[in-house]
C-alpha cells in the first residue's frame, strides 16, 4: 500500500521570504528545516514507556497518543527477514534461553541472526530486563512488569501495515522513523542489511525526500553508502539522520568541520541528549554546548534522544522542564521519548 502522498508534508515556514534548496533539503529563515512541523515527537521504540518496546502494541499506543514518527529499531533473521528489534541479542528481551536452550554463541549470547523468523515467532517478548543468578530484573521497574501478557516480535513491513493502515481509518499522517542497526555486522554474518531495509521501504512507497520518513544509523560510513551508492542505484532518496553518541569515536564528527561533512550526506542529527546539555548541569546552571546553533546553520534538523519521565537528568525537576530546556530554550525539532502522550501534551500547551 503506498502512503498518500501530502504537497505540505515536506513543511517550510517561509521566514522572511527565503526558501533554499541544499542537497535536497529546503532551508528555511536561519538556515532550518523542519519535516511535516517545526517540533516532532518520535516515539522511541512506541510507547515504551507504558509497554514492552518494540511490539506493535507499543507502537499502536505511541500511536493513539499522537506521535508523529514511530521508531522502528531494524536486524536481519537468518532467513533474511528485517525485524523490528533494539538489539542485534535477543537475551534481553524475550524468554529465547527457555525456548532455545543451548542455541547461543561462544559469549553466552543468542543473536537474532541465528534464528529464522518462524523460530523468532515463538518467542515472547517482555519488558527489557537484566538477569543475575537467573532473576531477572526489569530496568525500569515501575513500568510494565515482567512476563505479563503476550506480546511477539514482528518484523518491518508488519508494523509499517499497522501505522499505514491507522493512517487510512484516522485520516492522521503519522510517519516512520526506522534505525538500521550495526551494518558491519551484519555484512560480517554476509548480509546488506540496508539494502534490505531500503527494499522494503520502497515495497511501501517511502522512496522520495518528501515521505514521512527518516532513516537513520549510528555508523557514518554506511550512511555515505546509502547515499551516494544505494540511493542511485535503487532510483530512491529519504532523508538521513546521523546518530551521535558519546564515545570518542564521534567526538571527530560534533566539530565544524566533522559537521559539515555530516551535510553533505544526512538531512539531520539524532545526538545524545548529553551533546547538548553536557554532564555536570545542575537546575540554573546549564553547560551548553553549540551543536544546535551549528546544526541548523547547515540546515540540519536536530532530534535528540532519549527523552525520559523515570530518568531524568540532574538539571530538570521534571519532565515538562526538561521539554523546555530542549524544545523552548535550546530550540531542538524534535525529541524522541518514551512518553508521547507527555511530549504531545506539552507542545499543544506551550508552543
Amino acid at each position: 500500500m503506498k502512503p498518500v502522498k501530502a504537497a505540505g508534508l515536506l513543511a517550510t515556514m517561509l521566514l522572511a521570504g527565503c526558501v533554499v534548496t541544499v542537497n535536497d533539503r529546503v532551508l528555511v529563515g536561519k538556515d532550518r528545516v523542519a519535516l511535516w512541523q517545526e517540533k516532532l515527537v518520535i516515539a522511541h521504540r512506541g510507547a515504551s514507556g507504558y509497554l514492552p518496546e518494540h511490539t506493535l502494541a507499543a507502537k499502536a499506543m505511541a500511536y493513539a497518543q499522537g506521535a508523529h514518527f514511530i521508531e522502528q529499531d531494524l536486524v536481519m533473521t537468518q532467513d533474511d527477514q528485517v525485524v523490528v528489534l533494539h538489539d542485534h541479542h535477543l537475551d534481553t528481551v524475550t524468554d529465547v534461553y527457555d525456548v532455545f536452550p543451548g542455541r547461543a554463541r561462544a559469549d553466552g549470547r543468542y543473536y537474532v541472526i541465528d534464528f529464522t523468523l518462524a523460530e523468532l515467532r515463538q518467542l515472547a517478548v517482555s519488558e527489557r530486563f537484566r538477569e543475575s543468578d537467573g532473576v531477572k530484573t526489569a530496568v525500569f521497574e515501575q513500568r510494565f512488569p515482567l512476563e505479563k501478557s503476550s506480546f511477539r516480535i514482528n518484523t518491518f513491513a508488519e508494523e509499517i501495515e499497522l501505522i499505514q493502515g491507522l493512517n487510512q481509518s484516522t485520516g492522521r499522517l503519522v510517519g516512520i522513523y526506522p534505525e538500521i542497526k550495526s551494518p558491519a555486522f551484519h555484512r560480517g554474518e554476509g548480509k546488506d542489511i540496508s539494502a534490505a531495509v531500503l527494499e522494503v521501504l520502497k515495497t511501501y512507497g517511502y522512496d522520495e525526500q518528501q515521505d514521512r520518513v527518516f532513516l537513520q544509523c549510528f555508523d557514518a560510513n554506511e550512511l555515505q553508502r546509502i547515499r551516494g551508492e544505494l540511493f542511485p542505484a535503487m532510483n530512491m532518496s529519504v532523508p538521513l539522520v546521523q546518530l551521535l553518541g558519546t564515545g570518542p569515536n564521534f567526538r571527530p564528527a560534533l566539530t565544524s568541520e566533522g559537521m559539515k561533512t555530516i551535510a553533505s550526506y544526512a538531512n539531520g542529527i539524532g545526538p545524545s541528549m548529553q551533546l547538548i546539555v553536557e554532564p555536570g548541569s545542575v537546575a540554573g546552571k546549564l553547560k551548553t554546548t553549540n551543536l544546535v546553533d551549528l546544526s541548523h546553520d547547515l540546515g540540519l534538523v536536530v532530534h535528540p534522544y532519549t527523552f525520559r519521565r523515570d530518568l531524568l537528568p540532574a538539571y530538570a525537576a521534571d519532565y515538562g522542564e526538561l521539554l523546555e530546556i530542549f524544545l523552548d530554550d535550546i530550540g531542538v525539532d524534535g525529541v524522541f521519548t518514551d512518553f508521547p502522550d507527555l511530549t504531545v501534551e506539552y507542545i499543544e500547551s506551550n508552543l
